[in-house]
């Protein structure tokens, strides 16, 4: 999977009755079903069943199992209201009968009103000077641990440039901050709105977590730390273009309790913000 087309395969659901869809799975470089997929799928699902061109303004969900990379996905969608501005749709998704996921997302039908947002970084390095995964692994691919090599290694239909790069094996604490530009491969010009946040929510899981990480890098790494995305909220504001870059930039107020909680904000180049996403996840030490 390295473009925006068999990103959009992947997340177009098959049909089964008039509110239940399938989905099948490709891996990210985890054993498990990548988050961001299931939760692409889940939108995908619940935007099929809205006809009065509502567009998804949030969702919350909560991931129940790990999923199981060779079985088809089933997601289930409920109509909990269509009222005069609002439609709240109810996602589960199964694998073997047994519930894995489950989401609510609301809809909104077009409206003006107020406009303010916060300012992105104004500090941060372009994507014209920043080395990609796709760099960082031609250029260290001899001297980088492992798994870290293998995860680069999995195609991708998306391109990250992290801001900073920290070396995995200089044992040191970290800023609980994450800036990472990401940009799709391949043709973007035929997106409708839909696709686009759907894309969007799929690209919402990667990264999220290494604020996290990163305050506890002298002990914590992905070799001796369980993690797993436990839930996933997001807020979409406005509409854009996938034509260049987008900047996720993600902190971590707190780790406890084994949970790390992480929230960002998706601008464009030129500064919009487009969406903001919260997450918890397990950061269990082994």
């Amino acid at each position: 999977m390295n473009s925006t087309q068999d990103l959009l395969q992947l997340i177009q659901l098959k049909q089964i009755e008039d509110t239940k869809f399938q989905g099948f799975s490709k891996t990210v470089g985890s054993p498990n079903v990548f988050g961001g997929q299931v939760l692409a799928q889940a939108i995908n699902a619940a935007a099929r069943t809205i006809t009065t061109g509502r567009i998804l303004h949030s969702l919350h969900s909560y991931f129940l199992e790990p999923g199981n990379l060779e079985i088809p996905i089933v997601y289930d969608v409920s109509v909990v209201r269509d009222g005069g501005s609002f439609s709240v749709r109810r996602v589960t998704a199964q694998q073997n009968e047994k519930i894995i996921f489950i989401l609510s997302a609301s809809f909104h039908k077009q409206e003006e009103g107020y406009e303010h947002q916060i300012e992105m970084k104004s500090n941060i390095k372009l994507p014209e000077e920043l080395m990609s995964w796709t760099d960082l692994l031609e250029t260290y691919r001899d001297v980088l641990p492992s798994r870290v090599k293998g995860f680069f290694e999995i195609e991708r239909p998306i391109e990250f440039k992290p801001t900073q790069i920290a070396n995995p094996l200089n044992k040191k604490d970290l800023p609980p901050f994450t800036d990472v530009w990401v940009k799709l491969k391949g043709d973007v010009s035929s997106l409708n709105r839909s696709d686009k946040q759907q894309i969007l929510t799929y690209i919402s899981d990667y990264n999220i977590l290494t604020s996290a990480m990163n305050r506890h890098a002298s002990k914590a790494n992905w070799n001796n730390t369980q993690t797993a995305s436990l839930d996933h909220s997001m807020w979409f504001f406005r509409d854009f273009d996938y034509d260049d870059w987008l900047l996720y930039s993600i902190e971590s107020p707190n780790t406890s309790s084994a949970r790390g909680f992480a929230k960002g904000n998706l601008f464009t180049r030129d500064g919009v913000l487009i969406a903001s996403v919260a997450q918890e996840g397990l950061m269990r030490p082994k």
